[in-house]
């Protein structure tokens, strides 16, 4: 796997074209999630965090069948439609017995000059969710350029010093405190 940062990462997106796109069917998907967990180096690691697309597919089950999970995280955004298919992605890892750790509720607010908050995509939607499936919400996290800048430069916004970095270290700590801990 690459290194960034004390992370190790491995990805389709470094292994093909830039410009080339990836038209694949099931069983490929599924040849190449069970590549990426049994082939790769991931000797030593303390956690494993596979970042899946939205979605209750081929990729989904082909992961919860080939990895003992230890809890899933969903991500969603507050407005009505991303939460509908965040819903659909709990009942999915329910059905399937992985625990739910959480909810992560990403743009969650827009920080106004003044100290307000501007609630672009809804305001509670991640909250009303977890209360309803019984869960919790990990941590908020705001809509912010800079956030958007350390993506496109590869700069981790965990990184920073703004109160947003304090927002993902929040959440790697609750998540962590959740995990069994081997030794």
């Amino acid at each position: 796997p690459v290194m960034a940062y004390g992370v190790r990462c491995i990805s389709m997106g470094l292994l093909v074209d830039p410009k080339e796109a990836m038209i694949w069917r099931g069983p490929m998907v599924m040849g190449a999630v069970r590549q990426f967990i049994q082939d790769v180096n991931w000797d030593g690691l303390d956690d494993l965090i596979i970042d899946l697309p939205p979605g209750t597919g081929d990729t989904q089950l082909t992961l919860i069948q080939a990895v003992d999970l230890q809890g899933a995280i969903i991500v969603t955004t507050p407005q009505d439609v991303a939460l509908a298919d965040a819903v659909r992605g709990i009942t999915m890892f329910q059905k399937l017995g992985v625990p739910l750790l959480g909810l992560v509720e990403n743009m969650a607010y827009y920080a106004l000059p003044d100290g307000t908050r501007d609630f672009v995509f809804g305001e509670g939607g991640g909250v009303r969710l977890a209360s309803s499936v019984s869960t919790e919400v990990l941590g908020q996290v705001p809509l912010e350029t800079s956030i958007r800048k350390g993506g496109d430069q590869g700069l981790p916004a965990a990184l920073g010093s703004e109160p947003t970095a304090q927002a993902f270290h929040d959440i790697a700590a609750r998540v962590a405190a959740m995990l069994p801990v081997d030794g």
